[in-house]
């Protein structure tokens, strides 16, 4: 799970914290300038919140597990919140490639939400090519698992944008 608190006024930077494989990114121009990295125990183990049943041997996370990060922002930029669904299924090029469509300085809800949920559903449509070399599938080829394809999950996409909310003020 991922959490971000934005505050673009003086100090212009999100603070976000983040558990287990879900993730985020911000994204200026053609670039990424900043990607939260997964938390995993093990491959295809990531962390996630847990209550202590008692039971041994049972992973427990908690949230001060969470990765933290401050990142500077600027008008403009993008920032992707997506459940692993999306990450393991799409490059960040791909990703990238897409968020190109967005008017970053006056985006309109309706753009973001397009292109929401068209990355959604190129991440489904990738998840479901069983001879895609997904980023899950590269991940898994790494720790010597032969697989192929794309990785069915849980997918949702939000995508946010920095404005200014202010005009101005000259003094």
């Amino acid at each position: 799970s991922s959490g971000i608190n934005a505050e673009y006024g003086e100090r212009k930077e999100v603070s976000a914290a983040n558990l287990g494989d879900s993730g985020f990114m911000v994204v200026r121009g053609d670039s990424v300038v900043y990607q939260s990295q997964e938390q995993q125990h093990y491959f295809n183990t990531p962390y996630q919140l847990s209550i202590n049943t008692g039971r041994q041997g049972v992973i427990q996370d908690r949230p001060s597990d969470a990765d933290t990060a401050t990142i500077s922002i600027q008008r403009g930029d993008l920032i992707v919140m997506a459940t692993d669904g999306l990450f393991d299924n799409m490059f960040q090029k791909q990703i990238v490639e897409r968020l190109q469509q967005i008017d970053r300085y006056a985006p309109s809800y309706e753009d973001l939400k397009t292109v929401a949920d068209r990355l959604a559903a190129d991440a489904r449509d990738l998840a479901m090519d069983e001879q895609y070399m997904s980023p899950f599938a590269v991940k898994a080829q790494h720790y010597g698992i032969n697989f192929r394809g794309g990785k069915l999950d849980d997918i949702t996409v939000l995508l946010a944008s920095v404005v200014d909310c202010w005009p101005d003020e000259k003094t």
